[in-house]
């Protein structure tokens, strides 16, 4: 009761300046809104190239570790006490061409943008085990006015971008959309895994900051986020029979969701490394050997990589019956589902990684992101002619 009240007074004073700034002319200008940040950045960088004279703004939301930073940029801190950076916000948002954004956000709720306004969804994923949206079980215990909030929000949506069909069937039963608001270009972040120019360079980059990676083999562990556990970084996970067995061979990475925000206590800072605060995922799933998660949604792209993963779904049951996941979920992720730190350990031991799943894997969940997903996505929200399209111009000259 005390949030939604909260939440409310929020929104009563974002509608109210929203509505005044609302009057001013719309101008060419496109307004990104980064929890996350990969896929934004891909599209700013690509729309830079192609329209050096647009104007961009870019509102970071207070999780985001994202640097935008460089020349004509306008960077705001979204969700600060900052009340110049507040208004400034809300006003770029009333009065852009182009609002993309790449989480949910409660303040879409109270912006009635003009006609010609697109608002683009951006999502931060390329796949979904788990069921979020209006498929996300924890609904159950949300009230009325906050159910009619988030089905308001996901009409706001003109186009929501996807990498596959069936990111588009998830997105239709969680958010409520029809067909016709899809952009099927690919997902922007994962044009990175076919340039094997800048995987390199985050590969050498990241020996660079982990000296240790260069004689070593890398296990990167990212779990999602439980609710509940916001200050915990418990692991659930065996750390010393992991150090006792793998510390010759292997460092392990430590992912942690933005959510979580306990300090982890190191036990072991020649084997365990804790990457929760590396700015860029990419750079670290390039450099990974072995990929530990449970219902995250990292595995979509990690797949592109045709590397080996195991699932540590240690509270299977009870995260399911809780939040909701695939109901064949055993079955359908692209490696071995594992409960304990010993199975884990056996199956590393044996290598039974399952690798005859991944490949299938990644092409039915990256069916659209082919490595130009930014410049077919730029493509299809501004008029602008692609590289990929003065090829062919000059083809049939």
């Amino acid at each position: 009761m005390r949030r939604e009240f909260a939440i409310s007074i929020y929104l009563a004073v974002f509608r109210f300046f929203f509505a005044i700034f609302n009057r001013f002319s719309t101008k060419e200008k496109t307004t990104f809104v980064a929890t996350f940040g990969g896929n934004i950045n891909a599209v700013v960088n690509e729309l830079e190239n192609h329209l050096p004279n647009h104007q961009i703004v870019i509102l970071k939301a207070n999780n985001c570790k994202m640097n935008f930073e460089k020349e004509n940029r306008e960077i705001l801190d979204f969700e600060s006490m900052n009340l110049v950076h507040f208004l400034k916000s809300i006003y770029h948002l009333a009065t852009s061409s182009h609002i993309v954004i790449d989480n949910y956000y409660g303040f879409l709720a109270v912006t009635d943008f003009k006609p010609n306004v697109k608002c683009v969804q951006l999502w931060h994923a390329a796949g979904a085990i788990k069921q979020f949206g209006l498929e996300d079980l924890t609904n159950n215990n949300r009230s009325i006015r906050a159910m009619k909030r988030f089905k308001t929000v996901y009409e706001r949506f003109n186009h929501v971008v996807v990498g596959s069909d069936e990111m588009v069937t998830i997105f239709k039963n969680s958010f409520g959309l029809e067909e016709e608001r899809f952009i099927r270009t690919g997902i922007p972040r994962t044009d990175f895994f076919f340039d094997d120019i800048q995987k390199r360079k985050s590969i050498n980059k990241l020996q660079a900051d982990f000296p240790a990676i260069k004689e070593k083999k890398v296990i990167l562990y990212a779990p999602t986020y439980r609710d509940g556990e916001l200050n915990s970084t418990d692991l659930h996970m065996d750390l010393d029979k992991m150090y006792e067995r793998f510390k010759y061979d292997y460092v392990l990475f430590l992912r942690l969701h933005p959510a979580v925000n306990g300090e982890f206590q190191n036990k072991y800072p020649g084997f365990i490394y804790n990457v929760s605060s590396y700015s860029t995922i990419n750079d670290l799933l390039v450099g990974t050997d072995i990929l530990i998660t449970d219902y995250s949604s990292i595995p979509f792209e990690f797949s592109l990589l045709n590397k080996p993963m195991i699932f540590y779904a240690y509270d299977l049951h009870e995260y399911a019956q809780n939040r909701g996941i695939w109901h064949d979920y055993e079955s359908k992720v692209p490696g071995p589902v594992v409960t304990t730190t010993k199975a884990l350990i056996r199956v590393i031991e044996e290598k039974a990684f399952q690798a005859e799943k991944v490949e299938p894997f990644a092409n039915s969940w990256n069916k659209y992101s082919t490595g130009n997903s930014s410049k077919k996505l730029i493509n299809a929200l501004y008029d602008v002619t692609t590289i990929e399209d003065d090829e062919k111009i000059r083809e049939h000259v």
